[in-house]
């Protein structure tokens, strides 16, 4: 009688099993009621780029749905959608922009979507977070730095370059007097930035060009976004020169035959000049003449490839 009930309960265990492998494997094949689900991983809210964070999905079935988003410990901070009724097939493209009901920015961290179904009698908690990060990336560079650039084509000081760090993945940016001339295509936490010298101008028919930059001083400034759209604050580090022909002094006073000196600063190996008929070429650097004899005023020129300066000598 025992071996009986012994192979009785070993049976009726073995059917149980069996029922519940059943269910298992029937729960298995039941399709989702929630497909082509896409959710943006990362945004901020304080940011111009990704202020909002976009929450993808079809319904397979009609259904009568609520969407809200809840924190890490399960709390609910915010409703997207509240009983509302779609057919099946319906594509849904809802938004959260990370604000609170008082107005306030949600603290950083992670969010999940939270879906319920009214007619399926299911509640689905998208396996796909949502961060907010508000803070900006900080970017390092050396600094001051005094650049000299001469944007004229003859690859002599044509462009500057400088490599930079970041305290995450971003983009690198440069801006020259406030316009922005360099935004980095990838993302990552080290890297260079690049002014060839030139600004962008609009012409009179409105399209805008980039040209080389006219002689003068140009603060130069490093900022950086990150992934969610955070701009970290502009830092000035540089002041460049723009100089393609630069004279140390625009008039020279000298007695008549005497000799003078004059400073010429470009970056062209040679420059040629001409003074009351005489003329010649000599490297750069500081240049060395004689005054015309006859007292007066003279002009000197000086060119440097397409460049030209002229100095007035005033022989007394």
């Amino acid at each position: 009688m025992a071996r009986v009930l012994s192979t009785a309960i070993v049976l009726a265990l073995l059917a149980a099993t069996a029922a519940a492998f059943a269910i298992t494997e029937g729960a298995k094949l039941e399709h989702s009621p929630i497909l082509r689900t896409k959710v943006d991983p990362l945004f901020s809210p304080s940011s111009q780029a990704h202020p909002v964070a976009h929450i993808d999905f079809q319904l397979r079935t009609r259904e009568r749905i609520s969407v809200w988003i809840d924190n890490k410990d399960g709390d609910r901070v915010g409703t997207l959608l509240t009983n509302r009724t779609y057919r099946a097939g319906s594509k849904l493209r809802l938004v959260w922009d990370g604000i609170a009901s008082n107005g306030t920015v949600q603290p950083d961290g992670e969010y999940l979507p939270v879906v319920k179904l009214a007619r399926s009698h299911r509640v689905i908690t998208l396996p796909s977070p949502i961060t907010i990060d508000t803070k900006p990336p900080v970017i390092t560079v050396r600094h001051p730095l005094y650049p000299i650039l001469s944007p004229d084509g003859d690859h002599r000081r044509d462009s500057f370059t400088v490599p930079y760090t970041l305290n995450e993945r971003a983009h690198g940016i440069l801006l020259v007097r406030g316009s922005q001339v360099e935004f980095t295509l990838g993302q990552k936490e080290s890297g260079e930035l690049h002014w060839n010298g030139k600004l962008k101008v609009a012409l009179p028919n409105g399209q805008k060009v980039f040209r080389p930059a006219r002689p003068g001083r140009y603060l130069l400034t490093v900022a950086a976004q990150d992934e969610a759209g955070n701009v970290s604050k502009g830092f000035p580090f540089a002041i460049a020169q723009v100089r393609y022909l630069t004279l140390a002094r625009d008039r020279v006073v000298v007695r008549p035959g005497g000799r003078f000196a004059l400073r010429v600063s470009t970056d062209y190996p040679t420059v040629g000049w001409r003074l009351h008929g005489a003329h010649g070429e000599q490297a750069h650097g500081t240049l060395h003449f004689r005054a015309p004899k006859r007292a007066g005023v003279y002009r000197l020129y000086i060119t440097a490839g397409p460049h030209s300066a002229k100095c007035a000598v005033v022989v007394a």
